[in-house]
This record gives C-alpha cells, structure tokens and sequence, in this order.
C-alpha cells in the first residue's frame, strides 16, 4: 500500500465517522458552543501517527512539512501545534486535518467493562446541555440512539497501518512523527 493509499484509507474512516457524529448530533441535539475549542487547551492530548498522516501528506503536498515540522520539534510536551486561539469559528487551523481524536471526543462512546457504550464527552457539555445529555446517554444505554464508538474507529486505523495506529504519544509528537514518516518516504519518490 502507498502512503497516498494510507492517507486515503484514514481518509475514509474519517468520513464515515464524521457522517456518524454527525448523525449521532442530530438526535441528541448536543453540539460544541460556537468557537468553543477548551478541549483543545488539555495539555496532555495523546494521538497516534496515522491519524495525523493525512495533515502531514497535505502540508508536504503543499510544500509546507518543513516549516510544520520546525514548528513542532521543538514543542513535543506543549499544546497542539495546529491550535489557533485567534480564530473566530472555532480553534483548529487545519479542521479538515484533524486527528481521530479532535473528532471522536465529544461524541463518541467506549464501552465499559460490561460491553455496554458509555459517552464521553466534556463537562461544558455536560452541564450545559444538561437535558439532551441525559436524554442522549438514556437512548444509548437502552439502544435507541447510535453513537460511535471509539475504540472500533481506532481498530479501524490500526487496521489500516498497526504499527503506525496502535502507539499514543502527545499530540505533538505523533504530529512530528507523521511529518517525519512522509518526508522520509518521498525523500527518493515523487508525490503520488
């Protein structure tokens, strides 16, 4: 499989994931608060490399990995790189290539020990959607409400490259290293 072929097949999980929040935000009615973005200010967010391939394929596509890459080798411990506080509608400078996880938290599931799916999501959520929180939280432990699930999405990616979607590191790092496994692989290739 080419890089081009990895970076399509996240891709892909991506867009079904994104149908499926989307979905999942359209009978529960929950929803971020317009340019919200304080989930993004955790400073300990952990991610994988191949989530952060198709950012990393874009920015050397665009003849910007370099310059991405200077900007995180030095910040691996700090907040994500691509945050940008200043931005009126919402915090992220490259939405569309986001990580699995700027896109599952919030709406999204792990199952408990139990087998039965238990939401995560934030407190702002939480408590200020109190109502459509615990009427959504009703409808996914009885089954009438479908969310995603988080670790099938990741089992997905792993599916795709193990070695590249089965390690967490801080955001920055797997940044970083996704960075570093596409300027590697087109260093003596062109771009598909």
């Amino acid at each position: 499989m080419t890089l081009a072929d990895k970076v399509k097949s996240v891709e892909d999980v991506f867009q079904v994931l994104d149908t499926e929040i989307a979905s999942f935000q359209e009978w529960s009615g929950l929803h971020c608060a317009s340019g919200c973005g304080k989930c993004c200010f955790k400073p300990d967010i952990n991610a994988t490399i191949l989530e952060f391939l198709p950012l990393a394929y874009h920015a050397f596509k665009e003849n910007k990995a370099i310059e991405l890459y200077e900007k995180v080798k030095d910040q691996p411990e700090s907040l994500c790189i691509i945050l940008d506080s200043q931005r009126t509608q919402g915090m992220c400078s490259n939405y569309k290539n986001r990580g699995m996880i700027c896109r599952i938290f919030g709406y999204s599931a792990r199952m408990n020990k139990y087998g039965k799916p238990e939401m995560i999501t934030c407190r702002i959520i939480k408590t200020e959607q109190e109502i459509n929180y615990k009427n959504a939280v009703d409808k996914i432990v009885d089954g009438s409400g479908s969310i995603p699930i988080a670790e099938r999405y990741y089992m997905q990616l792993m599916m795709i490259d193990d070695e590249l979607g089965k390690t967490l590191y801080p955001i920055n790092v797997a940044i970083r290293k996704a960075l570093e496994v596409v300027m590697h692989y087109y260093a003596y290739r062109s771009v598909d």
